[in-house]
């Protein structure tokens, strides 16, 4: 492919460095547009010419510190960009929007380049990307397959390397399918994250902006950017963004048990899934396997229950007024059938309630979970014979997600030589994005593949921090904060993330205290015949860290820590009075072999 855009870092230091103008960025995204040859990508692009006079601006203004000066982006045309018609795909529904959405808006006081609005399925209502009026955007991959919905466009001029970053929006995997089957990024956000101000709702309940990008490191750079409170958007929450880390020593990936994996008889996505699986547990993960009924059937009311009238909602007076201005299968999903009455509304709420306590409780077993993004890549003949079949397959390990209020990264997990993608999502609680990224990032990278349709190589990972981001209060932990361990979860939750394993230096004393579960460590310092004992350091930000802190019982408190490597850091330490009676387990050099030890022990017996 000739002079596909690079990624979004790799742009930004040339334009600080004065290597490349930002005009010269411009140029070649859209000399890139018109080699690609692909007329359904954006439904509105902003003239060539008005682009560079707002880059030449840019240039002349410098940077000022903005973290994404002079870098295109592409925004799907169901979120508002002033000067630009909003048409959802439908366009009979058009509008045009006064300001941007708040996301849109962010972007571009931090220097971004809007370039055009992207197409879609009609509606935000397809995982396939061939339900618009204005055409199908290519699968940058292999034009004979389905690009995957319903951000098609963003995530095909992602892959073809057109703009380094995009926005889609995910609903019910919306960010995730489209990068999975063209060999992408998909991170889709904890919902409300992201202010979902100025998007055309789907179900506003569940609805959320994603990013796709050709790396986890610009995805996030994007995230970083537009997510935060929005008082004005009363679907917008507080949540924890953190930031990522390196990958923790272990994690724990619950997966799909045998029985439960899907891939719709394709051999090859299914050893896909089974190599990723691999990395995974060469870069310390623990796969265990888990009951996947909950979250299928969470997956089955997002079309089968109430959630279908939110989308009716935000296309009433359009169906009313004019249906026929509606493709035959968006009528079809939305409007096909009776409406549920507020009996049944309530039915399934009480009913979505059992499944998220049966989902919280899968969850508290694993870190996180790794599934296939979809079972496998669907051609257009498969699409046209069995366009509402084929698309709701596509959605088989997407379609819970939201309902269960969790995050995901979709990536990339295998490129074949005749274009057809694999991907895998990983998958956690609501305000665990950073701990997602942290590990993704690593997995990618293990992957070794090019990026998305451009050919180029998996560029080098940065070090993510390997001490506190600015703002973050590092905290040592021995126990069963530990990552892979009972309570890790705790600290993923307050927006902690993995900075280094290290040692105390070699006069501290380690006891497993009485009661429990969990068991928990005691960590005193002595005057003699102490050791080093090893620990983890992660980072919290300054609201997590107190909370984190608030909850610890005694005889357990935060002290300062001294390390081997000459450093002080707060972490766990023990009331001395609490180790009468407890047993002395220095011996094993920290709590992690302690508790392989015992569960071998146990195993033997």
């Amino acid at each position: 492919m000739e002079n596909p855009l690079p990624t979004l870092a790799s742009i930004l230091a040339d334009h600080l460095s004065g290597h490349t103008a930002i005009t010269d960025t411009v140029a070649t995204c859209y000399a890139r547009l018109r080699a690609h040859g692909d007329d359904a990508l954006f439904i509105t692009l902003r003239p060539e010419a008005e682009v560079l006079n707002e880059a030449r601006r840019l240039q002349q203004e410098g940077s000022r510190g903005r973290r994404l000066w002079g870098v295109p982006v592409a925004v799907k045309d169901n979120i508002d960009v002033a000067g630009l018609p909003t048409t959802a795909a439908c366009p009979a529904y058009v509008y045009e929007p006064a300001t941007d959405a708040s996301a849109v808006a962010r972007l571009r006081a931090e220097g971004a380049i809007i370039i055009g609005k992207t197409n879609l399925d009609q509606f935000a209502t397809g995982l396939n990307g061939t339900r618009s009026p204005y055409g199908m955007p290519r699968n940058a991959l292999r034009g004979d397959l389905v690009p995957g919905g319903s951000s098609s466009g963003s995530a095909s001029a992602v892959a073809a390397g057109i703009v380094p970053v995009s926005l889609g929006t995910d609903t019910a995997g919306s960010g995730r399918v489209p990068a999975g089957l063209q060999n992408i990024v998909g991170l889709k956000p904890s919902v409300g994250l992201v202010p979902s101000a100025g998007v055309v709702p789907a179900c506003r309940t569940l609805d959320c902006i994603s990013v796709f990008a050709l790396t986890v490191e610009d995805a996030w750079a994007i995230l970083d950017v537009i997510a935060g409170l929005d008082p004005a958007d009363p679907f917008s929450r507080a949540l924890p963004l953190g930031r990522p880390g390196a990958a923790p020593p272990t994690i724990r990936l619950g997966v799909p048990r045998p029985a439960d994996r899907d891939f719709a008889g394709d051999k090859r996505a299914e050893a896909s899934y089974e190599a990723a699986l691999e990395r995974a547990a060469g870069l310390g993960a623990k796969i265990v396997p888990l009951d996947f009924t909950p979250f299928y059937e969470t997956a089955r009311l997002l079309y089968d229950g109430p959630w279908v009238a939110e989308r009716w909602l935000a296309i009433r007076d359009l169906h009313e007024r004019d249906p026929e201005a509606i493709l035959p299968v968006i009528r079809q999903v939305i409007a096909g059938k009776p409406l549920p009455d507020a009996a049944a509304a309530f039915a399934a709420r009480y009913r979505l309630a059992e499944l998220s306590l049966a989902a919280r409780a899968s969850l508290k077993m694993v870190d996180a979970l790794m599934v296939p993004t979809a079972p496998r890549p669907v051609t257009l003949a498969e699409m046209a014979a069995d366009p509402v079949g084929a698309n709701s397959m596509l959605g088989r390990y997407t379609n819970f997600v939201n309902l269960l209020d969790l995050c995901a990264l979709a990536l990339p997990a295998s490129l074949a030589d005749d274009g057809t993608a694999a991907g895998v999502t990983l998958i956690a609680p609501a305000g665990q994005d950073a701990a997602l990224a942290g590990f993704g990032r690593a997995l990618h990278a293990a992957s070794n593949l090019s990026l998305g349709a451009t050919g180029l190589p998996m560029p080098a990972a940065p070090d993510w921090p390997a001490s506190a981001p600015p703002g973050g209060i590092e905290i040592a932990v021995v126990g069963a904060h530990l990552s892979g361990m009972p309570l890790n979860g705790e600290l993923m939750a307050l927006g902690g993330s993995f900075v280094r394993a290290m040692t105390t230096t070699a006069d501290y004393r380690l006891y497993a205290l009485p009661g429990g579960p969990p068991m928990r460590p005691g960590l005193v310092r002595v005057a003699d015949d102490g050791e080093a004992i090893a620990l983890e350091i992660w980072s919290l930000p300054p609201e997590g860290f107190g909370r984190f802190v608030a909850g610890i019982p005694a005889p357990l408190g935060i002290g300062t820590l001294a390390l081997a490597d000459g450093t002080r850091v707060k972490g766990f330490l023990c009331e001395a009075v609490a180790t009468q009676g407890a047993r002395d387990v220095t011996e094993f050099g920290g709590w992690r072999a302690f508790i392989s030890a015992e569960v071998a022990q146990r195993a033997s017996a």
